[in-house]
């Protein structure tokens, strides 16, 4: 095969990709820094000759012009996405797009095999002189949905970075590719307050020297790297890699030396921050991007021993039940990868499951943790599950403990305005 004959022969302009896109086609769009963005800034232009165009997102970064044609009922668009960013949430309070259930490890698997998928559109690095792009920055479920599309379209972008692991898809796999120079969306890292400074001294206590750390995104898992710069051979084998993580590489602090697998490699199924993280992983055969079944299957997470998974909640009440995607009945994110990494880490030999949270919010007028969570709260990890709760006042372990020593050490690190008041309600409750 000539591939660069190969490649002139599937090379549309974005005219031509958006006239694949058929009515009540199921469109499914790469996630975070690897959607399309060329593709979605103009996927507008055919909304008067379609409808019901299905777009099967995960956490949109930008505001799109095809917003305003979504719908229910008779519109150009619907939306359903697997995470809740900023834009879909918005679109899923006015009711206009609807959530997907998931554990980020399942994800592409399961919605194949629930509903077939017509078109898929990523985003890729120009291909070498063997035929071979990179995804770059992203295999949540794109490498699955470039197997079982019917059409796969790459947006080839000279921005994007080469990442290695099971990154690489051929010009024999793609049916039609269209180029861009559209520049790669940054998420700019969040500084920690104050309060954020004191969950990551105590979380930072609970990670030996040779652990592997799982570490989200925001003010708290930033505030704990700060905390971790006394520690030794730490690994990475997380969901989402971030601007955090190469500081803790450039200071010698991980070395992923201790790993039992991928020893010396940074592991994650997709990468997300600004321009120092991405210019970080270009070309770096340090760090592997790998499927989110295989990052996420809490089986594989397991191996790496000392495995820590952090991440933060919403809310927990006083028998251990963690809700941190909704409020009540209203979606506002989704589990993405927690209940994968955090049942991974318990299963670890030596490993810790952490929930990191502020113990108050709104001028500490709500707490967090209450004696029982709102109606319709939907859990992401279950009270049996549940291992380390941590905020600015302490530190809870929870796993094995029975109702009453859980209500206690919760109340115990909850913020002190509301100790009485959950400690006469778990009373009511028969807790202690």
């Amino acid at each position: 095969m000539d591939v660069k004959e190969e490649y002139k022969r599937k090379l549309l302009d974005i005219e031509g990709v958006l006239n694949r896109i058929k009515s009540f086609d199921n469109v499914v769009v790469a996630l975070g820094a690897s959607q399309p963005v060329s593709f979605l800034s103009n996927l507008h232009l055919i909304k008067d000759r379609v409808q019901g165009v299905n777009i099967i997102s995960c956490l949109l970064l930008k505001e799109y012009e095809f917003y305003k044609y979504i719908d229910r009922e008779n519109a150009p668009f619907t939306l359903e996405s697997w995470y809740l960013g900023n834009f879909e949430r918005a679109l899923y309070k006015q009711g206009k797009a609807t959530y997907i259930p998931n554990n980020l490890h399942a994800a592409s698997t399961d919605k194949i095999q629930s509903k077939h998928v017509n078109v898929f559109v990523g985003t890729a690095t120009p291909m070498d002189r063997n035929g071979y792009f990179s995804l770059s920055l992203g295999l949540v479920y794109e490498k699955d949905m470039v197997e079982n599309a019917d059409i796969v379209i790459l947006e080839v972008n000279e921005n994007t970075p080469k990442t290695f692991g099971d990154t690489h898809v051929h010009i024999s796999e793609v049916d039609y590719v269209f180029e861009s120079k559209e520049p790669i969306i940054e998420v700019p890292s969040v500084e920690a307050t104050e309060v954020e400074k004191r969950i990551g001294e105590f979380v930072s206590e609970l990670i030996e020297d040779g652990s592997t750390i799982q570490l989200g995104i925001g003010g708290i898992p930033n505030a704990i790297s700060k905390f971790l710069e006394g520690k030794k051979d730490l690994g990475i084998h997380t969901e989402m890699m971030t601007e955090g993580m190469v500081d803790l590489i450039e200071k010698g602090i991980v070395t992923n030396t201790k790993k039992n697998l991928f020893k010396g490699k940074t592991v994650a199924a997709f990468v997300m921050g600004t321009k120092k993280l991405y210019d970080y992983v270009d070309e770096n055969i340090s760090v592997e991007i790998h499927r989110g079944k295989f990052v996420n299957d809490p089986y594989v997470v397991s191996q790496n021993e000392k495995m820590v998974s952090i991440n933060t909640s919403l809310a927990v009440d006083l028998t251990g039940q963690v809700c941190s995607e909704s409020f009540g009945f209203e979606q506002y994110t989704g589990t993405g990868g927690q209940l994968d990494m955090h049942r991974g880490a318990v299963m670890s030999k030596g490993g810790k499951g952490i929930i990191a949270m502020r113990s108050s919010v709104k001028n500490d007028t709500i707490s967090t943790i209450v004696p029982m969570l709102p109606l319709g709260s939907f859990i992401t990890i279950p009270r049996q599950d549940v291992d380390y709760i941590v905020t600015e006042y302490g530190i809870a372990h929870l796993r094995g403990k029975n109702l009453r020593e859980r209500a206690l050490e919760l109340i115990n690190i909850a913020h002190p305005n509301f100790r009485d008041y959950l400690s006469s309600e778990a009373k009511k409750m028969n807790l202690i």
